[in-house]
């Protein structure tokens, strides 16, 4: 197992980017050596205030990327939801779902199959996974989001009077623009369903969680709803849990579980010598 930092220049975020990636090529362990294939991978998005390192030192992904031979590509996305935002011409939404899947696939051995390639993310980076799983459907076989901060049409009579910036208005419209745009757009995940339907296009396996005590759980079920009223199938589950490691730390072994990854093997690391 190699955990790598990968600093590379991107040309949609037009400087130096870092990524942390989890690739489980040194594997070894008791019994026959298995052929090495290619990996399948899981892009893996932070939520606001974080970066590239949170999943690594939140939750146990490491262990369990290892067990199941699963690659984990983790870029940050600053506080930008991961989007594109057309005044600086930062272009997160297609460095995620575009440039960053191209470029780890020549740096890494990983496979280039739409069915092997997934992406998730918690809260922010939930719905940067959604949003971007949607928007680039055909490099996506399956999108998992925990906790999905699903707030983009939410804020249509918020003002700048929160001392939290990420509720004042100024801010969610440097992110989803004019709020009466917002709805139907490339930023509206239900509309980006509604796309792929009426052009008859394949839409990835959809995995959404969140806790029971999470002020965002009436926005996961909103999703839920929608797409079981327009027969999309979707795997959907809650839980006691609050907005927090905990929580993701629980449901990101669950996901594992329920993508479509090879069997589970342990390997040998520092932890389990004998």
């Amino acid at each position: 197992m190699a955990i790598i930092e990968v600093n590379f220049i991107s040309e949609c975020l037009m400087r130096t980017v870092t990524f942390n990636a989890i690739i489980p090529a040194d594997k070894f362990g008791p019994g026959p050596k298995k052929e090495q294939k290619p990996f399948k991978t899981l892009y893996l998005l932070h939520g606001i205030f974080g970066n590239y390192t949170d999943w690594v030192n939140g939750t146990r992904i490491q262990a369990w990327a290892e067990a199941n031979d699963l690659a984990v590509i983790m870029p940050s996305g600053e506080n930008r939801f991961y989007l594109d935002d057309e005044n600086s011409g930062e272009l997160y939404g297609e460095f995620i779902g575009k440039e960053l899947v191209e470029f780890t696939r020549k740096l890494f051995p990983l496979s280039t199959k739409r069915e092997d390639t997934f992406i998730a993310g918690l809260s922010m980076g939930g719905y940067g996974a959604i949003r971007n799983g949607l928007k680039y459907a055909e490099n996506f076989g399956c999108i998992a989001g925990l906790s999905a901060a699903l707030v983009h049409d939410t804020w249509e009579h918020s003002d700048n009077s929160s001392p939290a910036f990420t509720f004042r208005r100024k801010y969610n419209e440097a992110i989803f623009g004019p709020y009466e745009k917002v709805k139907g757009s490339d930023k509206d995940p239900k509309a980006l369903v509604m796309k792929l339907i009426e052009e008859k296009k394949e839409i990835p396996n959809i995995y959404l969680c969140c806790g029971t005590e999470d002020g965002l759980i009436s926005r996961s079920r909103d999703l839920r709803d929608f797409l079981i009223e327009n027969n999309v199938p979707v795997t959907y589950e809650e839980g006691p849990g609050k907005h927090d490691w905990v929580f993701w730390d629980t449901y990101i072994k669950k996901i594992l579980a329920w993508l479509p990854l090879n069997e589970a093997q342990a390997g040998i690391n520092s932890g389990n010598v004998k």
